[in-house]
């Protein structure tokens, strides 16, 4: 199949970018004809405000290369990861003027909220859900504490709501979880338009020994990802648990100071995915303490990919990847002293843990691979391009009404 995947790269490395080149990667290796289209978020610094806000809407020069990329790739589908903000939904456009099937993963929650994580003050907010306008996201400036790039954005979601392009610019939508297809449902998306197909780890970096008695977390460094939880509950631990941080962000401040109180607690930084993988292996359990509900969460996939059980919140994405028992622990979202009591039961109890490594990967084997994932995204794939090729008749509905 000739496919065309498409990225925008933030300016700071995520996930998303890590999930864009993985799929590449997998497609490729199952003899596709891929080629990409990408931008990146740098080039944003020279471009006005006004400039800047317009292209986000509707970016004219998208629209031309994208037209002219797919007409030299004969792109059959044209699969997005993030258009935002300099890719923009033009881009589905052009991609269908060329007759292409159009693919959008759904990464984050942007179509249904500013911030984009469905996350604020602390906790989970649904206000901008299901919103025509997402005015709640502009008045407390979700996205970047501003109050004008959060009305950029609110202008982005209720143009293309107002015009349709949600409902039929893209021929799927690709969901990590359940729970994030739900809330996209909410949120007005067409509900047969999508489809749950997870992230993937591959090639399959084979089970770990579980045999490093600590507790490992593997995240940025910031608020919505639970790092202030995990560090509070590592200070009501009643016996002494090692605990092994890896990441970087915004709070790293605070990790700084939590491993210089506590001997317990070792800060590594970034690290490469060599050394994470070896050290999730090693693990005795992942923590995964999310505020926010996440669409997916890859670390997840990754522990179990090397044994290794996940200790998650109970909610969102996290609540639907991690079973109970089979392959984790779940404790309720921001609150230390559960996760503390949690922790100190099971890592009194090695056996706790140790029984639950077969469970963990395989899950892993079941839902998680290469070979699963391209199965999955071949379905994807075959469902949009026989909407492509469906009679146009249909095909001018709206989102479903919003709420005001």
């Amino acid at each position: 199949m000739r496919i065309l995947v498409c990225h925008n790269f933030y300016q700071q490395p995520g996930g998303e970018d890590q999930v864009f080149a993985a799929e590449v990667e997998l497609l490729r290796k199952f003899g596709h004809d891929v080629s990409t289209f990408e931008m990146d978020n740098d080039s944003v610094a020279g471009m006005s405000k006004p400039a800047l806000m317009a292209a986000t809407v509707w970016n004219r020069k998208t629209y031309r290369a994208m037209r002219e990329r797919v007409r030299q790739c004969r792109a059959e589908v044209v699969h997005f990861h993030n258009t935002f903000p300099l890719i923009s939904p033009s881009a589905y456009y052009a991609a269908a003027a060329q007759g292409a099937a159009v693919v959008q993963t759904l990464h984050n929650f942007r179509l249904l909220c500013p911030g984009a994580n469905l996350f604020r003050e602390g906790r989970a907010c649904e206000d901008c859900v299901g919103k025509c306008v997402p005015w709640p996201g502009v008045l407390h400036k979700c996205y970047r504490e501003s109050r004008g790039a959060s009305a950029a954005v609110a202008a982005l979601l209720s143009v293309h709501r107002a015009t349709g392009t949600w409902a039929n610019a893209v021929h799927a939508y690709l969901t990590p979880t359940e729970f994030a297809r739900q809330k996209f449902v909410a949120g007005g998306l067409p509900r047969d338009k999508l489809i749950v197909k997870p992230n993937h780890v591959d090639p399959d970096p084979g089970p770990g020994p579980g045999d490093g008695a600590y507790a490992i977390f593997v995240a940025r460094l910031s608020h919505e990802k639970g790092i202030e939880t995990l560090l509070a509950a590592w200070a009501k631990l009643s016996f002494p648990v090692p605990l092994k941080i890896i990441g970087d962000g915004p709070l790293a401040a605070s990790v700084e100071a939590a491993e210089k109180q506590n001997p317990n607690i070792q800060w590594l930084g970034r690290r490469p995915l060599a050394q994470v993988y070896e050290a999730i292996g090693h693990a005795a359990a992942l923590i995964f303490p999310s505020r926010c509900y996440e669409t997916f969460g890859r670390v997840a996939v990754e522990a179990y990919a090397k044994g290794t059980p996940v200790i998650a919140s109970r909610h969102g994405a996290p609540g639907e990847v991690v079973k109970e028992g089979r392959t984790g622990f779940l404790f309720t979202p921001g609150d230390a002293d559960e996760l503390a009591g949690l922790v100190g039961r099971v890592f009194s109890t090695p056996s706790a843990l140790a029984d639950l490594r077969p469970g963990a990967r395989a899950e892993y084997e079941a839902k998680y691979t290469g070979a699963a994932n391209h199965e999955m995204l071949m379905r994807a794939y075959r469902q949009a391009l026989d909407r492509r090729s469906a009679p146009a008749a249909g095909r001018n509905s709206r989102a479903r009404a919003c709420v005001g």
